[in-house]
């Protein structure tokens, strides 16, 4: 059966945003301690005119958008979520939380250069509004970890993402917010010495595994349901949109209406399911992605990545949709886009993944029998190859995705068949963190450029967005005055890609 457009994933969600869960350590982190005001008028700025009439990228060759680029977030206008992150959030909040999770290492006669080197970031950002920015330090070859080629390239790509700004005098507040966001976070790495293979302490030491463990085993209790519908779905259309509404939603899902013999239900059951929560999409492309994925199950050899975004259960409910899409026959390979280093508190590396799969492997099979048993199918997916990880310094870097350089994007263009991008920084970089009208449509800003076919699953979390029709943003306003940033809502957006 066809789904109907703009009325097929919506509907998932019958206790919704208003289910009373209790928030993981990991979700805590990013959400604000109070209610803010919409989106204000841009700042002036004028690094994208030059590009803006444009067909290609001058530092790449990419394609750009089909739309004239509009003008960057930036961080200046009191009562934005941009403002309150660099201005205080980032310092008060996540910085000190870091510190307070790592006190006993952070005090430690081995973290003493580290230590300094953090409350040396955090003055700075304690005075964000007059701090001009710097160029990450210089590298010591001898005791980094990393290959001088890879240490070359990170270096490089790091100046010239910062040149512009620093050469203006820009301070953290008056440069692109998504650039002050990612260069803060690479500045913490910097600061405690991630790649110095000559400290044991501080050698690849992450400072929000904390968080993560935490967020990894309070996912337990929401997967366990989850993972037992997902081994029920049906290797259909229907099967692949409740897939990615899981994904999308997470614990959200209504599952009160799940049929108690899934595998035996006809398809109406699970139209109806999903039926069940329209007024919390404001985009739906749900129809289109399952054509897509339909046409690759035929050729029987579909290559699809999954670009991740963070760990706990929101990286589950990533597993379970590659689980779903390898099972049903849609892919034969999922390869996993990682983080190269920690960033933004709960965002995935390579680490973080094997350790949910090893996690949920280990599970007792008598308290948790569907996650256990996900955990066991999981690693043999790594096993046999079916599973692929790939970490990138590209994705821990705020460069906008049109200029995703190669070999990322040849690999992309050449191998994937469809990538799936998920989570709200992602989604701030599909769209260059700009401000454009919310009803662009997303092939003239996303579809168009991207190197694959691609399918943006994200409940809007900042105040970016384009695909969404004027009635819906109309409705959403008058429904919650906080509706871009408290991921009440969400879109799931379909692009073909660069042709």
């Amino acid at each position: 059966m066809k789904l109907a457009r703009g009325n097929s994933l919506a509907q998932l969600l019958s206790l919704s945003y208003y289910l009373n869960i209790k928030s993981s350590p990991v979700v805590e982190a990013f959400v604000p301690s109070k209610l803010f005001s919409t989106m204000s008028k841009p700042a002036t700025s004028s690094t994208c005119s030059a590009a803006a009439s444009a067909t290609t990228c001058s530092k790449t060759g990419n394609p750009l958008p089909n739309l004239p680029i509009p003008d960057p977030l930036l961080s200046l206008t009191p009562g934005t979520w941009a403002y309150d992150t660099m201005s205080r959030r980032l310092n008060k909040e996540i910085l000190q939380r870091t510190y307070e999770e790592n006190e006993e290492a952070f005090n430690s006669p081995l973290f003493a250069a580290a230590l300094e080197k953090f409350n040396l970031l955090r003055k700075e950002l304690d005075d964000a509004a007059n701090t001009k920015l710097t160029h990450l330090s210089p590298v010591d070859e001898r005791t980094d970890g990393r290959s001088p080629e890879v240490i070359a390239r990170e270096m490089r790509e790091w100046h010239d993402i910062m040149a512009p700004y620093i050469e203006k005098g820009d301070t953290w507040l008056s440069a692109p917010w998504l650039v002050t966001e990612f260069y803060a976070y690479r500045r913490l790495i910097e600061a405690i010495g991630y790649y110095d293979k000559s400290n044991p302490d501080t050698y690849l030491y992450d400072p929000f595994q904390v968080a993560k463990r935490a967020g990894l085993e309070s996912s337990v209790k929401s997967a366990e349901n989850m993972l037992e519908k997902i081994v029920s779905l049906p290797h259909t259309k229907e099967g692949v949109a409740l897939a990615a509404a899981f994904a999308l939603w997470g614990n959200k899902m209504d599952l009160s209406i799940w049929p108690a013999d899934a595998e035996n239900s006809s398809l109406d059951v699970f139209a109806k399911i999903l039926h069940a929560a329209d007024e919390n999409l404001l985009h739906d492309d749900t129809d289109v992605l399952t054509d897509h994925c339909e046409k690759l199950k035929e050729r029987g050899d579909g290559k699809i990545d999954i670009i991740v975004d963070n760990a706990g259960f929101e990286l589950v409910t990533d597993l379970a949709l590659a689980d779903h899409l390898v099972a049903s026959g849609v892919a034969q390979v999922v390869m996993f886009q990682l983080k190269s280093h920690p960033t933004f508190v709960s965002d995935a590396l390579e680490k973080d993944l094997l350790e949910t799969v090893e996690h949920y492997a280990s599970l007792s099979k008598e308290t948790y029998p569907n996650a256990h048993a996900a955990g066991l199918r999981w690693k043999e997916y790594l096993d046999s190859g079916k599973w692929v990880c790939h970490e990138d310094n590209f994705w821990v870097q705020p460069s906008p995705m049109w200029e995703m350089p190669d070999p990322l994007r040849s690999d992309i263009k050449e191998r994937c068949d469809l990538a799936f991008v998920k989570g709200d920084a992602n989604y701030r970089r599909l769209l260059g963190d700009r401000y454009w009208d919310y009803s662009s449509p997303f092939q003239d800003v996303v579809g168009c450029y991207f190197p694959c076919p691609v399918c943006s699953l994200r409940t809007l979390k900042a105040e970016v967005g384009c695909g969404m029709e004027k009635e819906q943003v109309e409705r959403a306003k008058r429904l919650d005055d906080q509706w871009m940033v408290n991921g009440r809502f969400g879109v799931v957006q379909f692009g073909t890609g660069a042709v």
